[in-house]
């Protein structure tokens, strides 16, 4: 029943990135984690650098390590991104993971993409439509938001994989893509 709870669980995290913005191969990525002018976070198995612009907010279960509030852009409601992390291969595969997260995508258009940071793999899903996340204990899909975007990333650790999901309105969302993958891309292990 654990494991069934935590799969599920894991279906709210999903890691969207295009591949033009994608994290570039172990570039190091650590000039692009030196434009945030936010707050380090140390998350226990890595740590990351948090944009001052993102509103924090106390985690709503105990699953969260960090959640945060992007404010509204261009007319759209705010976006959520969370960052998840079940310990070292307690959450299944990381191609199993992106097909729950297609999964809460109705319509979805996107990409994957592969890439490291400061030597870990990275995984992002992009993508694009009608967002029904999963809830509750049987995983029953929530209400439909049309005209939605998903930009999750998978970081795999020596601790484990943490699980950083960005879901909101299009417009939200892609103003901040940018800051999103800079976040990303400030991840080192701790």
């Amino acid at each position: 029943m654990k494991r069934i709870i935590l799969a599920g669980l894991l279906g709210f995290t999903v890691w969207a990135c295009a591949q033009d913005s994608a994290p570039k191969p172990d570039a190091g990525n650590t000039s692009n984690a030196a434009h945030l002018e936010g707050e380090s976070l140390n998350l226990g198995g890595i740590s990351v650098t948090s944009p001052a612009a993102w509103q924090s907010q106390p985690p709503s279960s105990s699953m969260r390590k960090a959640q945060f509030v992007l404010p509204g852009q261009g007319g759209g409601g705010d976006a959520e991104l969370v960052v998840f992390y079940f310990g070292a291969g307690n959450a299944g595969s990381v191609e199993m993971n992106l097909q729950r997260w297609r999964g809460q995508m109705k319509g979805a258009e996107g990409e994957t993409t592969k890439g490291t940071v400061n030597g870990m793999p990275v995984t992002t899903l992009d993508v694009s439509g009608s967002y029904a996340a999963s809830m509750g204990p049987m995983m029953q899909s929530g209400p439909e938001k049309s005209g939605y975007r998903m930009v999750a990333s998978i970081v795999e650790s020596p601790a484990g994989a943490y699980y950083f999901k960005l879901t909101g309105p299009q417009e939200t969302v892609s103003h901040w893509k940018q800051t999103f993958d800079q976040f990303i891309a400030s991840a080192k292990a701790s």
